[in-house]
């Protein structure tokens, strides 16, 4: 995906404590699998704690995982209700990094310039 897309940056949440341990070392080796290919692509890596990803999309830092799907599908104009799941929360991570005020600038092939 990474060299289909060429994004300029890979945001990723930060490390949780999950309640259920084989799907922590599950998302743990995951996530590696991903900043490692990230950090090969030489993408800058961002990470946000999951309580600011929850305020930042829904101005509630203890928000539900629905709350943050029902947000995402508002925020993107998308047809559904906001179906909670990983799709959702990787959709409000990228939403997190693209409101940064540092956030990285769209490249000009993808944006007209205006001239005159």
């Amino acid at each position: 995906m990474i060299s289909r897309l060429h994004p300029d940056v890979l945001a990723v949440e930060d490390v949780f404590h999950a309640a259920n341990t084989r799907t922590a070392l599950v998302l743990g080796h995951v996530r590696g699998v991903v900043l490692l290919a990230g950090a090969e692509a030489g993408l800058a890596i961002e990470a946000f704690p999951p309580a600011t990803v929850k305020q930042q999309v829904t101005g509630y830092g203890r928000a539900e995982k629905a709350q943050v799907a029902l947000m995402v599908a508002r925020l993107l104009g998308l047809s559904d209700n906001g179906e909670a799941g990983d799709a959702s929360d990787a959709l409000a991570v990228a939403l997190c990094q693209a409101h940064r005020p540092t956030a990285p600038r769209p490249r000009t092939a993808t944006r007209p310039r205006r001239t005159g």
